[in-house]
């Protein structure tokens, strides 16, 4: 829908290894890094739309399957690395993985990737971030309260001011209903998710059914949408994401809100939000 939107995965994917690895974290925990997302889909999480998955986790229930299909336990093999120890369990990776709301590699780093693309966040911002950063028993934790407000007011702005933005609902909503559509009319197959966005549009475009082509006209980037409570046509509610990180506050760690009034009042405001969903009306 807005091209200045587009983050690649390969983007993400080596900006967190490249994040482990400035932290101080182990080539393997580097590893895992590089290729923690190498499941993810087409369109990545509009395919949890297409299969009605709240739990937005389809690409974390195929990694297995994605990884054992691929070159990737035979490069690894080649220079003395097992798969099965490295990529099948993420737990032992506590830089790359932390569950919400700490902070970890893969949080930050589309954090702070996205809103920079969004011409939110100046390279000098996400630097000085970067250096708040410290590392005590393999996690990551911020050092001051100041740090901890920034990213929190960053992380709400990238998921919930622009994962939930009325253009974004709507965009996923339709390209959900079409990729529905052409999996149920057999255009497309599973197998056909694991490939390229544009080899799936190509699928559709060339099957020359005019529901789906239709479909697919409707999402261009001069829709005009808005958010109306009381009048809309799409309703829809993302994955619950909060932060709140833990700060070494006199030595000390401590999750942010408990000294800042600002990260509480932040959190209370995104939840409120995420629980209550985007009503979108098409204008």
């Amino acid at each position: 829908m807005n091209h200045q939107w587009n983050v690649t995965r390969y983007d993400h994917s080596v900006g967190v290894m490249l994040l482990i690895r400035k932290l101080g974290g182990s080539l393997e925990e580097q590893i895992a890094g590089l290729l923690h997302d190498v499941s993810h889909t087409a369109f990545s999480h509009v395919v949890d739309f297409v299969f009605e998955n709240q739990a937005e986790d389809y690409h974390e229930n195929i990694y297995l399957a994605v990884v054992e299909d691929s070159e990737i336990p035979a490069i690894l093999a080649k220079y003395g690395y097992r798969y099965e120890g490295i990529l099948l369990d993420d737990s032992q990776w506590t830089l790359l993985e932390q569950p919400a709301p700490e902070l970890c590699a893969d949080r930050v780093d589309y954090t702070l990737r996205d809103m920079h693309r969004y011409g939110q966040l100046t390279l000098a911002e996400a630097s000085c971030f970067l250096q708040e950063i410290i590392v005590i028993e393999g996690k990551m934790y911020l050092q001051s309260i100041e740090s901890a407000e920034f990213m929190v007011e960053t992380y709400y702005k990238d998921v919930i001011d622009f994962f939930m933005n009325p253009l974004n609902i709507y965009g996923n909503d339709r390209l959900a209903n079409l990729l529905k559509l052409a999996l149920d009319s057999n255009v497309i197959s599973m197998d056909d998710f694991l490939g390229k966005d544009d080899e799936l549009i190509g699928k559709i475009k060339a099957s020359n059914k005019e529901e789906l082509l239709n479909l697919l006209k409707g999402i261009n980037p001069n829709v005009q949408v808005t958010e109306d409570r009381e009048q809309y046509d799409i309703y829809r509610k993302n994955k619950l994401r909060l932060l709140d990180p833990s700060i070494l506050h006199n030595g000390t760690l401590i999750p942010a809100s408990e000294v800042s009034d600002k990260v509480k009042r932040m959190g209370k405001e995104a939840y409120e939000k995420a629980v209550r969903g985007m009503h979108v009306r098409i204008l």
